[in-house]
């Protein structure tokens, strides 16, 4: 099964990626959430789902991905596997799951992916993270690193503003990356960062990155489903690109079902039994 513009149905696999970006061709990803989104998205030919801890925003209605557990984050990364044939499956680790200490990372890194079946794992933060992330590695499990605005950080950060502004942080973020690869991740997602700092970055580590908010000068991007398809026109950052106004198309078509059942005029001769 090959997607729009995809001549290649093998499944995706960690060494694609770093095939990917050796060849230099872009690599593509989106989260999903659910079933039926999910194989819509891999039928559409996109390498890469990321099931994020942004469910807890885009599902759930909260305003941080702080309070979505690794309950939640398994239901819902099982639940993409089981629609997905050519996408590499991503899950993220949620806040909490990890931070305390490696043992506690180790252990529910290998509980998400035993009881979801995903294909890997992402985690924010860089240095401050390492030996945990070393430890999931030694478990046989395959890690894509987060770095630049890191979510789970908002209440640190205090903004969602754009990271590495500054030499320092720069510098820092920098060496976390080259870290992240060091230290044997598969990839790693830049957010939020000035785009000749992700290019950077792309060009001195040997992992592809993947760009959120980070330019065009990484080895791909990623979005959320529900911005990039304008489900939620609430959220306008400059990196967004809309492809769908996915709001008023399905705001028109639930009014005229409720105006159809209001009338009468659903269902009608053909459509009973």
């Amino acid at each position: 099964m090959a997607g729009y513009l995809v001549s290649d149905a093998r499944k995706v696999t960690t060494q694609r990626f770093l095939e990917m970006k050796q060849k230099g061709e872009k690599i593509s990803m989106l989260t999903s959430y659910d079933y039926t989104t999910a194989g819509i998205v891999d039928k559409a030919g996109v390498d890469a789902i990321l099931v994020g801890d942004s469910a807890s925003n885009v599902m759930a209605g909260n305003q941080t991905t702080l309070p979505i557990t690794v309950e939640q984050m398994i239901y819902h990364a099982r639940s993409v596997v089981r629609a997905v044939q050519r996408a590499l499956v991503v899950c993220d680790m949620p806040f909490g799951s990890y931070q305390i200490g490696s043992h506690d990372g180790v252990s529910n890194a290998i509980r998400i992916m035993k009881e979801s079946g995903c294909d890997a794992l992402k985690l924010e933060g860089g240095i401050e993270i390492i030996d945990t992330i070393k430890r999931i590695l030694d478990a046989g499990i395959p890690v894509i690193g987060h770095l630049g605005l890191t979510p789970q950080s908002i209440n640190k950060f205090g903004t969602y503003a754009v990271r590495a502004k500054d030499e320092a942080e720069a510098a820092k973020l920098i060496s976390d990356a080259k870290a992240l690869a060091d230290v044997g991740c598969f990839s790693v997602v830049l957010e939020k960062v000035p785009a000749k700092l992700a290019a950077q970055v792309t060009q001195e580590i040997s992992i592809p990155t993947i760009g959120i908010g980070a330019g065009n000068g990484t080895d791909g991007q990623v979005l959320v489903i529900a911005d990039m398809l304008g489900m939620n026109q609430g959220f306008s950052p400059r990196f967004l690109r809309r492809y769908a106004d996915l709001n008023t198309i399905m705001t028109d078509a639930i009014g005229q079902y409720v105006t159809d059942v209001k009338s009468g005029d659903f269902p009608n001769e053909q459509e009973s039994y």
